[in-house]
């Protein structure tokens, strides 16, 4: 049983990146531009979460400006794509190695030359570390979510419902499968997909600070090591959906918390 526990905790753990990276691909695709720029994108929000929560020592502030400061570089790759009319998987990679080489240059100005941050001490809190006076559950105890992990399940939902629910939903789908049709209704394909890939950047940069302030506790040229790249082959396999997106993303965790359980449990007899 605790095998099984740590195994889903784990599980949990590794997937929250991949769904907060993947919603923002989703939004991006289902508009009609491609983001492979997830990858630089989570990276400058892991760098920002970390900085401003080591400098505040409030991971909530670090969590928020780690959205905008992506968002900036989601808001360059719309710029690019969808003002100029560029390729979009060169400006896609252009962000990956800008964003790259913007974190570890301002990480060495900051930190004396080094490539990683410091370790902060205040990370995201587990969800029984919020519920404390309010639940004794020893269920809830046992599992240990992170509060990042629900907050991505939460925004798995509302984007679901905003992509299948609402007017603006619609738009967003109409301008991404034809986006002559809808400009010949008055929609402003320019302006919606303008939000879309900004609100990509924003989400990515979320599943960054996932990875920095929550999965670990420091920011390093490692830290996102293909996460974005994952994220992206998730929104495919989901099939451009939120809610297949969180199957792709929780499918991926799950192998990779097996991997982790079966190289270090004395379970398993396996090197």
């Amino acid at each position: 049983m605790k095998l099984l526990l740590l195994s889903i905790n784990i599980m949990c753990m590794n997937s929250t990146p991949l769904i907060l990276a993947g919603l923002g691909g989703v939004f991006s695709e289902r508009s009609g531009i491609v983001n492979i720029g997830l990858e630089g994108m989570m990276t400058i929000g892991a760098f920002i979460a970390v900085v401003v929560t080591y400098y505040t020592n409030n991971p909530y502030l670090g969590l928020l400006c780690s959205g905008v400061g992506a968002g900036i570089f989601g808001a360059l790759h719309a710029f690019y794509s969808v003002k100029i009319k560029g390729n979009q998987t060169i400006s896609g990679i252009a962000i990956n190695f800008i964003a790259s080489g913007v974190a570890l240059f301002f990480c060495r100005l900051l930190f004396g030359g080094s490539v990683s941050t410091p370790v902060v001490n205040n990370k995201l809190p587990k969800v029984k570390h919020l519920l404390t006076g309010l639940v004794n559950s020893e269920f809830i105890n046992a599992i240990d979510l992170d509060f990042i992990f629900i907050f991505a399940l939460f925004l798995t939902f509302l984007s679901w419902f905003i992509l299948n629910k609402t007017k603006w939903g619609m738009r967003i789908t109409s301008v991404g499968e034809h986006p002559m049709a809808a400009s010949s209704l008055g929609i402003d394909v320019c302006k919606t997909r303008y939000v879309c890939v900004i609100l990509s950047g924003v989400l990515a940069g979320f599943g960054g600070a996932a990875m920095s302030i929550s999965v670990v506790s420091q920011f390093n040229q490692t830290v996102i090591s293909g996460h974005g790249y994952i994220a992206l082959a998730a929104v495919i396999f989901g099939k451009w959906t939120p809610l297949g997106t969180l199957g792709a993303c929780l499918l991926f965790a799950f192998f990779q918390s097996l991997s982790i359980l079966i190289g270090g449990s004395s379970y398993f007899n396996i090197p």
